[in-house]
């Protein structure tokens, strides 16, 4: 059985049309005083629950309604729960950077621990450690598949180099460069001041990157400033052009204009999270679904076969 919170319901039921489903009816509203309720209308005993919540703005609201169904299915005995994260709120909060500051993204694991989920099944982390937090099973799903064929198909023939937007995402840049005939590498080095939030400092360019298309490739687009900066570098180094692939668009604040105005030739993202309209309407944001990648995981985990296959051994 299929269920949805009302953060992102179109995706979820395009994973249930894909797996020949329906979404379980659920009653969910907020009272007056913003507090959520969800009661779902049929018999949940003894079933396999997926429950499908990505993690977008209002954040807190949504992983409140998602920690409440979990709950509710806990109490109503469902057999297992797997929590289907598109998005993982607070990923970025993985480590300690100085004193007294939290791991929220450990504390994200524990409360749906805690709340009565048995395994969780989330699209490329900010980083793979997050897995340890839960204590139960992780399938961590990659988009690298869905982007990488369409960056294939469309740019295959071009002189490409594959750019990851800092040292610490180059183990994924490889994995595209596997995927596309094995492009070279290169990487921006960048500062970032810890004590100011989504600002850093394109510095240089690390790789060989003049005359190539560069697929910029990370996992996620906040306020946008990072990677259009980063696109700015490519250019300025002799880049003949510039596409960024990124798995989660958050698209916070500036981040559509910002991306509308850069020297980006094309943004390619999925629907892990929902497109603003401002978004949709902009030429250069190319949405791809990420719906076949999740129901096809999730019918292996139904079915007991294997997530790991679906990613070559590497997940």
């Amino acid at each position: 059985m299929i269920f949805s919170g009302r953060a992102h319901p179109s995706l979820a039921e395009e994973v249930t049309t894909t797996l020949g489903t329906d979404l379980v009816p659920t009653d969910a509203y907020s009272f007056a005083n913003s507090e959520i309720y969800v009661r779902f209308d049929e018999s949940v005993r003894g079933c396999d629950a997926f429950v499908i919540q990505s993690h977008t703005a209002p954040i807190n609201e949504w992983i409140m309604e998602h920690l409440i169904m979990v709950d509710a299915l806990k109490r109503a005995s469902a057999k297992r729960i797997t929590v289907v994260l598109p998005f993982y709120g607070y990923a970025r909060q993985d480590k300690k950077h100085r004193g007294r500051e939290p791991i929220s993204a450990r504390l994200i694991a524990d409360l749906f621990k805690v709340a009565g989920a048995d395994r969780l099944m989330a699209v490329d982390l900010h980083t793979s450690q997050i897995q340890g937090f839960f204590d139960g099973p992780v399938d961590h799903l990659m988009a690298l598949p869905i982007l990488s064929s369409y960056v294939k198909k469309h740019y295959g023939k071009e002189d490409l180099a594959i750019v990851s937007p800092d040292a610490g995402r180059i183990k994924v840049a490889e994995q595209w460069s596997q995927r596309l005939g094995g492009a070279p590498l290169a990487f921006i080095h960048k500062t970032r001041d810890i004590t100011r939030p989504n600002q850093s400092m394109a510095n240089r360019v690390v790789g060989e990157v003049a005359g190539r298309t560069c697929i910029l490739v990370d996992d996620m687009i906040d306020s946008g400033g990072t990677i259009c900066q980063a696109a700015d570098a490519l250019m300025a180094e002799g880049a003949a052009s510039v596409v960024i692939a990124a798995t989660h668009a958050l698209f916070s604040g500036p981040a559509v204009e910002r991306l509308a105005n850069s020297v980006a030739r094309e943004v390619i993202v999925t629907n892990t999270l929902p497109l603003s309209a401002e978004a949709r309407v902009l030429d250069k944001i190319t949405e791809l679904s990420i719906a076949p990648l999740l129901s096809q995981a999730i019918r292996a985990v139904f079915e007991d076969g294997s997530v790991t296959s679906m990613f070559d051994g590497n997940a």
